[in-house]
């Protein structure tokens, strides 16, 4: 298969956090709500209701336009696109065909090997979403919560050319969608959705391949193992003769394979055409710059302000994927950067997410730790008040909605003995001791592991509040003498 090239070019669908839907009043939250119970006459498409823009769903396009290091448009216009679906009661679906409110931007995808793709973004436009319709044997269910939800469709130019690289252009756009606040980010629930479209063509051919467009992806995985499965389906058919066929195909995560569900329609055939009943989106260059003035630090700022520690690229990936966690070590990096290193490692051991197919953690129902709270803790570390173990169980006790890392050390038993005279005192006792006469004998003879019984006696008879380094270093110290 080495013959062949793979293009991909992707469309993704971003729900926006708005509290009610793009053109009605309803609940733009229809998780755990009964089906067709947060809907409005508007989404239904009754006769004689007319719909009325929610300019929040405008405000987040522009905060996503900054996100995308794209234009926004100072005139935006919504089209209807005609099509018929038991989910879309109106008969069509408003969007932005010809005047979308995002011009061409970039995204610039850190790749797993340290290497990054620079994918090209055509436009963004707003449009609300259809319902859902469920599937049985025998009969199909439909489900209007969803109708109305506004959306941006973001979609790229075919810049990637490779599974890997489809995946994290997909990551590194939730990424961003999500930093700017632009959408909850929530897969399992579909606020973010990719329809990826794939085509193979000959090595150092300059035309593309006949496209098959996989929809309806929610999640990074499914993104690369989709991608993966239709460039061997579309490779084995052009080597047997016969033509890839353009069509919409949908994923089988259980089967790991796509399958045809319907021929792609070209855009002449959804007969666009204005929408006379919205007005024009209108905005100037004050109201773009202090919407977006709210968006915040980026993916790429974090990892500029984090790229003067000494941490791993795995690292910074799983700080990443929370940008409270990102914003906490931020934090620790403002305040006291000698200790920031160290409390990024707590949350990468901690929040084990850099392969995450499930987008953002939270930390439960509570904010987790403070920053003052990490500083005391990490300085409490530095000074050898706690070990590196003990550190740890108090970052977990932070995370888990406790404060004050010296009271629960001390609730817990968890503070070192730093005392030189007192732990000076035990390791005469260990010296003194029979049983540690063969453990001094080797160290004399150059075994130095041998040292690591007599520490361990220190911390057994100090009940484990001895600092095992200053420990050591003392029985060193007492060794030469003896």
């Amino acid at each position: 298969m080495n013959d062949w090239v793979m293009t991909i070019g992707i469309e993704c669908h971003v729900q926006l956090a708005t509290k009610s839907k793009l053109f009605s009043p309803a609940d733009n939250d229809a998780r755990d709500k009964e089906p067709n119970s947060v809907v409005h006459p508007i989404d239904y498409g009754l006769p004689g209701m007319l719909p009325l823009l929610n300019r929040e769903a405008v405000n987040l396009a522009v905060k996503a336009a900054k996100a995308l290091q794209a234009e926004v448009a100072k005139v935006s216009r919504f089209d209807r696109k005609h099509y018929f679906y038991p989910d879309l009661p109106m008969g069509y679906q408003i969007t932005q065909m010809y005047h979308p409110t995002i011009g061409a931007g970039l995204v610039d995808a850190p790749m797993p090997d340290g290497s990054s793709v620079k994918v090209r973004i055509h436009h963004a436009h707003i449009e609300s979403d259809a319902g859902k319709q469920t599937h049985y044997a025998d009969h199909t269910l439909v489900d209007l919560n969803r109708a109305g939800t506004p959306l941006i469709e973001i979609v790229s130019e075919p810049d990637m050319h490779s599974p890997v690289e489809a995946r994290a252009y997909c990551t590194e756009l939730y990424r961003l969608m999500t930093y700017a606040g632009v959408t909850h980010g929530d897969l399992y629930h579909g606020n973010m959705r990719f329809d990826v479209n794939i085509s193979v063509a000959k090595a150092g051919n300059d035309t593309l391949g006949k496209r098959a467009e996989v929809k309806n992806l929610n999640s990074f995985r499914s993104v690369e193992k989709a991608a993966e499965y239709e460039f061997r389906r579309q490779v084995e058919l052009l080597e047997r003769g016969e033509a890839v066929v353009q069509e919409t195909r949908g994923w089988d995560d259980a089967k790991q394979k796509t399958t045809s569900q319907r021929s792609k329609e070209d855009a002449q055939d959804y007969r666009y055409m204005p929408d006379a009943d919205i007005p024009p989106v209108i905005l100037s260059d004050e109201e773009i710059e202090s919407i977006q003035a709210d968006v915040g630090m980026l993916p790429g700022d974090f990892r500029a302000a984090f790229s003067g520690l000494s941490l791993d690229s795995s690292v910074i990936t799983t700080l990443l994927a929370d940008k409270h966690h990102a914003e906490l070590v931020y934090g620790v990096l403002q305040k006291a950067p000698e200790h920031a290193e160290r409390v990024a490692h707590w949350f990468a051991s901690v929040f084990k997410v850099a392969d995450s197919d499930e987008g953002m953690v939270d930390l439960e129902a509570n904010d987790g730790p403070t920053v003052d709270d990490l500083l005391t803790l990490a300085r409490m570390t530095a000074d050898a008040k706690l070990s590196s173990t003990s550190a740890k169980e108090v970052f977990l006790a932070l995370v888990a909605g406790e404060t004050d890392p010296e009271t629960i050390a001390a609730e817990r038993n968890l503070l070192q003995e730093s005392d030189e005279g007192a732990i000076a005192a035990v390791v005469e006792e260990i010296l003194a001791d029979d049983a540690s006469k063969k453990s001094i004998a080797d160290i004399k003879a150059g075994n130095e592991k041998a040292i690591g019984y007599l520490v361990g006696q220190v911390m057994k008879r100090s009940s484990g509040k001895a600092n095992p380094s200053l420990a050591q270093k003392l029985i060193r110290e007492k060794l030469k003498t003896l």
